[in-house]
């Protein structure tokens, strides 16, 4: 029994006399820019319910309110560490595989024929972390097959690749 992809909770079995190839995860600077999103995210509200809290109930309930913004940061920090960690992708022969989810494991396989077109797109924070998203878009509407946080060059990369792959795959060749 071979088994690719070594993840608990996500097994992708090899094709009869192929290669297993090695399943890709995001950048570490995934997780890097989710704790700065959360710890951000953390303090804001920390300071807005405390000072709330402070003003209509005094200093006692201002601390229970930052304590329980905390433990709620923490629960966020250790639910988003998980999450990009069940982030990864395989680049097969005949198609890409996407795996992801914490408490609901998803596996989506993309073959590269059936593949339309392949975005990559860069918000602002993203872009701050150097980092991209790589969307492939499919003729099934519900096709969501998309790879975060990967390294810029990575994203172009896997953009081109897949492209070629899609075009001599539809091509039939």
């Amino acid at each position: 029994m071979h088994l690719v992809g070594g993840r608990e909770g996500c097994t992708v079995w090899p094709m009869p006399g192929s290669a297993a190839p090695a399943p890709k995860s995001p950048s570490p600077r995934l997780w890097r820019m989710r704790r700065w999103q959360i710890a951000g995210t953390a303090a804001v509200a920390a300071l807005g319910a405390g000072t709330a809290a402070a003003l209509a109930a005094g200093a006692p309930a201002a601390a229970i309110t930052v304590a329980v913004v905390l433990v709620a940061a923490l629960a966020a920090f250790w639910f988003v560490r998980n999450r990009v960690r069940a982030w990864t992708y395989t680049e097969r022969e005949d198609d890409l595989i996407v795996a992801r989810g914490v408490l609901v494991r998803r596996l989506s396989v993309v073959p590269y024929g059936r593949m339309q077109f392949v975005d990559v797109t860069a918000g602002p924070v993203e872009r701050a972390f150097r980092l991209a998203t790589v969307k492939l878009h499919t003729a099934a509407t519900a096709s969501d097959a998309r790879i975060p946080g990967l390294e810029r060059e990575e994203a172009a990369r896997l953009r081109d690749r897949l492209a070629a792959l899609g075009e001599a795959k539809a091509a039939g060749l």
